[in-house]
């Protein structure tokens, strides 16, 4: 069957069209570009691979594109693995199976025993029911794409349809090997990605694990002053002009609904690392205002012009070298007389001030000094601090004065 090279479209119904016909996909996932083309059709897997320039013997992720459909196509998973995939996915992890019924075999190079498996909750692909095999958008090792025009021109011309998602996130998923959970518990890292270690062990062994329904109750809890803290964030933000904010860390969308109250005509891009936490505040922010994307803090930050970059109780997670490029990121993401603004923990002067319940190894909180040095080093006109109380304080950083 001949196609229309480069016929760009979007939507579900033109990517089961195309893969149904033996068709080559070029689509947005939830982390980079990729190409995708039917699991089961030999000559089309081998067409994307010739466009990669990929062996054949390479295993590749079979992917879908909501959790019930891959459960419904691998029956034979078992209780305790589909619980850990319920809890990782959807999202921007891959997972590794057993597959003892040999399913997708063309999907599974050398070694037919293993299967990895993706589910993406991709808005332009909303509904799609079809399992593809899919690959990154790219020359076999070479760069990920952010963006379609970061696809090699090969590429973009050599398939069937091209389906636009605008800019993504830009790093690959986390490959992670559950084929002994099953068993015994078992899982390790086989590849670092999009998601975090902290973030699959939250999920898999129960620490680090922020339940949306009872996160905000916790986090009142844990830290007298939240109220103020947030507040502190609001009051911080007086003076400017705001049409677009960047939140870093939005969680289940307690500081973004009160960003949007107080700029009434802005729109906000947030981020957090835990789909869990984004599918919360999607149900309580309005959709028309606002776009949340699953990423890391040490991933790529969307483009700037932003007039506003903010952050509530999530920069502490960072280490120092982290928060360092971090706030070279954001000045760089920031327009010309943009701020930011980070209320988060901090290491006070003073031990006695520190009251806020800390985990080893995964909260990192920094010196106030130590920060207002690197926002300098990152290029900020002027920085200060807003406000502090005990362990907590508000930062502010302006890209202009």
């Amino acid at each position: 069957m001949r196609f229309r090279p480069n016929c760009t479209g979007r939507g579900a119904a033109e990517l089961e069209r195309v893969i149904a016909a033996g068709g080559v996909v070029l689509f947005p996932s939830d982390t980079v570009y990729g190409l995708a083309c039917a699991p089961d059709d030999a000559v089309a897997i081998q067409r994307l691979y010739a466009l990669k320039g990929r062996s054949a013997g390479k295993a590749s992720a079979v992917m879908f594109f909501d959790l019930a459909t891959a459960f419904d196509a691998l029956p034979e998973l078992g209780e305790k693995t589909r619980a850990a995939i319920a809890r990782l996915l959807p999202g921007g992890v891959t997972v590794l199976v057993p597959n003892p019924e040999r399913r997708y075999p063309l999907a599974c190079g050398d070694d037919p025993s293993t299967l990895g498996v993706r589910v993406v909750d991709v808005p332009a692909l909303t509904g799609a029911s079809v399992a593809v095999l899919q690959s990154s958008a790219n020359v076999s090792g070479g760069r990920e794409a952010r963006r379609l025009d970061e696809v090699p021109k090969a590429l973009r011309q050599g398939v069937d349809l091209v389906i636009g998602g605008g800019e993504l996130p830009g790093t690959s998923s986390t490959v992670v090997d559950l084929r002994g959970y099953e068993q015994d518990g078992s899982w390790s890292i086989v590849r670092d990605g999009a998601v975090a270690e902290l973030v699959v062990s939250a999920a898999l062994n129960g620490q680090y694990h922020f339940d949306p329904a009872t996160y905000e109750t916790m986090m009142r809890a844990e830290l007298p002053d939240y109220e103020v803290l947030q507040n502190e964030l609001i009051a911080a933000c007086d003076g400017l002009k705001v049409k677009r904010i960047l939140e870093l860390g939005t969680g289940t969308g307690v500081t973004a609904g009160r960003l949007l109250e107080r700029f009434g005509d802005a729109t906000l891009v947030g981020v957090d690392e835990s789909p869990a936490m984004l599918a919360a505040a999607r149900g309580v922010l309005p959709a028309e205002r606002v776009e949340l994307r699953v990423a890391r803090l040490q991933d790529p930050l969307p483009d700037g012009g932003f007039d506003l970059v903010a952050t509530a109780l999530a920069v502490h997670h960072l280490d120092g070298f982290e928060k360092a490029d971090l706030f070279s990121r954001v000045r760089h993401t920031l327009g010309r007389k943009g701020r930011f603004v980070m209320a988060d923990v901090i290491v006070p002067e003073q031990p006695g001030n520190v009251v806020t319940p800390l985990t080893e190894g995964y909260d990192k909180p920094s010196l106030v000094a130590a920060q207002l040095h690197w926002l300098g080093e990152a290029g900020f006109s002027f920085a200060s601090v807003r406000w502090q109380r005990r362990d907590l304080a508000v930062i502010v950083a302006s890209r202009g004065r």
